[in-house]
């Protein structure tokens, strides 16, 4: 079996980025895989130091067949970073399996996406492997392994074939998901607000990738591999993140699993779109909670503002 390369992606978060390698190391493919970090350049003056350290970090690497270090001048941001490093290495290898620095996965990380990689490497209409698996009510049911057309960013795999399908014009996609009036069944039957997320990627007010991703895949019919239990668990959830605020939500007990059976059927599966579908459902009430702190939050900052600009005129 051909290993995919591993891209990580890290910027500076040194502590996240030192618990997601040691859980990596800990593969019993890791001597035999290729590893690209990707360091992003730091985006303020302050945040060079953290930058640093995590550089000095990942070119101490050892465990690897080889290790590759990007590191880039300046500042690209998550989103263009993972498009660029996915893009490279899917050119150069074919296939690429994809990091974040806050992500710890499970010994069989690795085997699993590397056999799915393998295993569905010529059927065009598997477009992901996804290493992370939603914390889903009665998991046992959805069986060792299934297809589902939700992709997800938390460790994963994919091929160039399907990579190149990608489309990055925002506006278009929400074109073709409103003139087919797909828009409730790309929100994952009306359960979580993708298509919103799109439209504020179109109109500026938030640049991520894995939106325009999902969309490229649901225009193009596409599906993602998943495991029955999650194989990755995402440590960056405790509002260190630009992306993710704090939650528990998404917490899973990681498999130890070293083995799956794959579906020989290139089908959805029902059971457990359906199984993912409550639990996104289930998500907004936090998040509405969330939203309502977050705006809290600003109130007091303002008050404390004008407050202090109150006491410095009153001097």
């Amino acid at each position: 079996m051909s290993l995919a390369p591993i891209a990580l992606f890290g910027y500076k978060r040194l502590e996240h980025l030192t618990r997601t390698l040691k859980a990596l190391q800990a593969s019993p493919l890791a001597h035999a895989s290729e590893l690209h970090v990707f360091s992003d350049g730091p985006k303020h003056s302050e945040d060079r130091p953290a930058v640093e350290q995590v550089r000095a970090l990942a070119h101490s690497i050892k465990g690897f067949a080889q290790v590759l270090v990007h590191e880039r001048m300046g500042n690209l941001g998550l989103a263009q970073s993972v498009i660029e490093g996915v893009t490279e290495l899917s050119r150069a290898y074919g296939r690429v399996i994809v990091l974040e620095d806050d992500l710890v996965v499970a010994p069989g990380f690795l085997t699993f996406t590397n056999q799915a990689l393998q295993r569905y490497q010529d059927e065009p209409k598997i477009m992901q492997v996804s290493g992370y698996m939603f914390p889903v009510a009665h998991s046992e049911r959805v069986g060792s392994t299934f297809l589902c057309r939700v992709p997800t960013s938390w460790g994963w795999g994919t091929w160039e074939r399907a990579w190149k399908l990608l489309d990055l014009d925002s506006a278009k996609l929400l074109s073709l998901l409103q003139d087919e009036g797909k828009q409730y069944e790309f929100n994952v039957k009306g359960a979580y607000p993708y298509f919103e997320h799109l439209k504020l990627q179109a109109e500026g007010k938030m640049d991520v990738w894995g939106v325009r991703w999902y969309a490229s895949m649901f225009v193009a019919g596409g599906l993602c591999v998943y495991p029955g239990q999650s194989m990755v668990q995402n440590i960056g959830m405790d509002g260190s993140g630009v992306h993710c605020g704090i939650s528990q939500s998404f917490d899973v007990h990681l498999s130890s699993h070293d083995a799956w059976r794959f579906p020989d059927r290139i089908e959805e599966s029902e059971l457990a779109l359906d199984s993912i579908r409550e639990f996104l459902a289930g998500l907004r009430g936090e998040q509405k909670q969330n939203a309502f702190m977050r705006v809290a939050s600003r109130v007091s900052a303002a008050v404390n503002r004008l407050k202090r600009v109150a006491t410095s005129s009153a001097v």
